[in-house]
C-alpha cells in the first residue's frame, strides 16, 4: 500500500484506500494472542500544502488469552490512523513539526506505519471482560463460574515475620 506525492496534488481531492494486510510482525513473541485475522486498512490520502496526510482506521479479529482467567475470547479491535508525511526539503527546517514524517522520493509505503500502529494498539493485557474475577490463588478455579469457598488471608508482607513470632510460642 503506497501513496505518491506526485499522483495526490495532481488529483487534488483526496483518495479512498482500502486493503486487507496479512501481516505477522506485530504478533510474534506474544503468547496472549491465540489467532488473529487480516488487518482490514480504511484510509484517506489527502494533499494540503505539500503535506500528505492519511487518516482512517485499521480493523482486526482477534483471539485472545484473558491474562485473569486464562479463558479465549474474541475481540474485533479498531484503531485509529493518522499519519502525515512530507517530502525532506533541501535545508533542514528547525521549526517542522516533529510529528511530519520527513520522505526522500514520491512514494511512500504505509505497511510498516501500520504495522507500528497495530503493535501499539495491542491490548497489553487483554481481558474477558473488565469485572473478570480471574483464577483463585489457592485451587485454581475460576471465579467467574462459581465461588470456590478458599479462605484466603491477606497478609501484609513487612508483618509476615511477625505472625511466625507468635506461632512459635
Amino acid at each position: 500500500m503506497q501513496i505518491r506525492f506526485r499522483e495526490l496534488s495532481l488529483k487534488g481531492h483526496p483518495v479512498h484506500m482500502t486493503e486487507e494486510m496479512n501481516l505477522t510482525a506485530p504478533f510474534e513473541g506474544r503468547q496472549d494472542i491465540l489467532r488473529y485475522g487480516p488487518v482490514r486498512v480504511d484510509l484517506l490520502a489527502s494533499h494540503e500544502d505539500g503535506v500528505a496526510k492519511v487518516n482512517g482506521t485499521l480493523t482486526l479479529d482477534l483471539e485472545l488469552s484473558c491474562s485473569r482467567c486464562l479463558t479465549h475470547t474474541n475481540q474485533t479491535i479498531e484503531l485509529p490512523f493518522e499519519e502525515v508525511f512530507m517530502q525532506k526539503p533541501e535545508e533542514e527546517d528547525p521549526e517542522l513539526d516533529e510529528d511530519i514524517h520527513l520522505v526522500v522520493g514520491d512514494k511512500v509505503d504505509l505497511e510498516p506505519y501500520v504495522v507500528e500502529n497495530v503493535v501499539v494498539g495491542l491490548p497489553y493485557i487483554p481481558l474477558c471482560d473488565e469485572a473478570c474475577k480471574g483464577l483463585c490463588p489457592v485451587c485454581g478455579e475460576n471465579r467467574n463460574l462459581k465461588d470456590c469457598g478458599c479462605k484466603q488471608e491477606k497478609i501484609d508482607p513487612r508483618l509476615a515475620g511477625l505472625a511466625d513470632f507468635f506461632n512459635k510460642e
